[in-house]
């Protein structure tokens, strides 16, 4: 079932990723009025076809499914071409004309990029808050001053509230070559102060194989959780009885408390009842009453978990964090490409179409907010990689169409054939190692 749903999650990933890229080629080039004769998800043998429109264009689903394609009448030189259909023929239309039609491809998949972004965070982003756990005696993380307990909220003044985010904020400082970075952390509300860490020696390597944290030393709180109080709501039974931000729940009733689990399920058992709480705040032991709110039933007390934080907005700061969100996206993902290329990064970190699916799989599981970044994240790689200037990818036709701008002329047919092939071998050398770096972590 595993495996079945793998599949299923990773066709449906890159068949909506396709089809929004291919869509681009197709809208467009139908609104600047060029005849289409074929719009293809996947390749090979038609598994279904069916004919539309006043072109009687052919809508192909194909077996293969890494890829689609829009076939535009006149696209071939040496394609025949009825004395009515000349207009409309792609090689004949103007160089703005090709360049917008061959640009609208990548240019859908930054805009999807925005949508599912902008759907998740009105959905909700859900990740585990940065506290701080275990801290290694003597090593880099307790030098600078990193304490069990403290949230992290920042680094280089760049908000990083969950885990993910402070990786991500992490890996950005580390590409601009940084080394040292500036933690903002939180002790209690209202309470924060800067930790300096000296990261020279690390790399973006260090990261990506889940180095970090050993390295530093410090590592995130895991379940079982502690009974600590997060947010505290107002007007409800935890603020009535005196509960704060920080305190970690002892016993009840006499009864020791283990993690949070147990203390919420012994809550959720006794709504409207009096329990008798033994708490630990700032190092003292204080003696609390607490009445859970009868919640339909259950016993409430209006308190959050302070290891989960959900990041939500309304649908206009939705659609600007969307934007910036797939712009940072799209830098990252540029950048890190440029220093694989200069070897900074290893190249052990490309992945092939078995991660792809590996990962459609998991996220699909996680959640509609997680699945939706996944494919956020896809389409925005998806983008950036069509736009590089590699003959066969989007990028090398728009290099082309610049060569055609500066000279005034297409560049020959020997010369565009030469650079084809060329491309079609950087292509297939890049799949190879993807496919290589999938099987080593799959038997890994």
């Amino acid at each position: 079932m595993l495996i079945i749903q793998t599949l299923l999650a990773f066709i449906v990933v890159i068949g909506i990723l396709v089809t929004v890229h291919e869509f681009g080629h197709y809208w467009v080039a139908r609104h600047l009025d060029v005849k289409i004769l074929r719009f293809s998800i996947g390749f090979g043998k038609p598994l279904w076809l069916r004919r539309f429109g006043k072109d009687q264009t052919e809508f192909v689903i194909a077996p293969f499914p890494l890829g689609g394609y829009v076939k535009m009448l006149g696209e071939q030189k040496d394609e025949e071409i009825a004395p009515e259909d000349l207009s409309r023929a792609f090689s004949r239309k103007p160089l703005w004309v090709r360049t917008a039609i061959v640009f609208a491809g990548p240019l859908f998949n930054f805009l999807f990029a925005i949508i599912a972004y902008t759907i998740m965070f009105m959905v909700g982003v859900t990740g585990m808050t940065a506290l701080v756990g275990e801290v290694t005696p003597q090593s880099l993380a307790e030098q600078a001053g990193f304490r069990s307990g403290q949230q992290i909220i920042a680094i280089n003044e760049q908000p990083a509230a969950r885990w993910d985010s402070v990786m991500q904020a992490t890996l950005q400082q580390l590409l601009d070559n940084k080394q040292e970075l500036i933690y903002t952390v939180q002790d209690n509300p209202g309470h924060q102060h800067d930790i300096v860490l000296n990261l020279q020696g690390f790399t973006i390597d260090d990261l990506a194989q889940g180095q970090f944290f050993k390295k530093v030393g410090l590592r995130p709180y895991r379940s079982p959780w502690p009974a600590l109080i997060g947010e505290v709501m107002p007007d409800h039974a935890a603020e009535k009885a005196g509960l704060q931000y920080g305190d970690k729940i002892i016993a009840l009733d006499d009864k020791p408390i283990s993690d949070w689990s147990s203390w919420a399920e012994y809550v959720n058992q006794r709504p409207g009842q009096d329990i008798h709480a033994e708490i630990e705040r700032n190092g003292q032991r204080l003696k609390l009453i607490l009445i859970p709110d009868n919640i339909n039933g259950k016993g409430r007390m209006g308190v959050y978990a302070p290891y989960f934080t959900i990041e939500r907005y309304n649908l206009w700061n939705s659609f600007t964090n969307g934007i910036e969100k797939t712009y940072d996206m799209s830098i990252l993902t540029l950048r890190l490409m440029v220093k694989m290329l200069t070897l900074q990064v290893s190249y052990e970190h490309i992945s092939g179409p078995i991660s792809i699916a590996q990962f459609a799989g998991q996220s699909a599981q996680l959640g509609l907010a997680v699945f939706l970044s996944f494919l956020g994240l896809v389409s925005v790689s998806l983008g950036v990689i069509n736009l590089l200037p590699i003959p066969l990818l989007d990028g090398g036709h728009l290099f082309l169409y610049s060569i055609e701008w500066v000279k005034g002329s297409p560049v020959t047919e020997n010369t565009e054939f030469f650079l084809q092939r060329i491309g079609l071998a950087l292509l297939l050398c890049l799949m190879g190692l993807a496919i290589f770096n999938d099987l080593e972590r799959l038997f890994n």
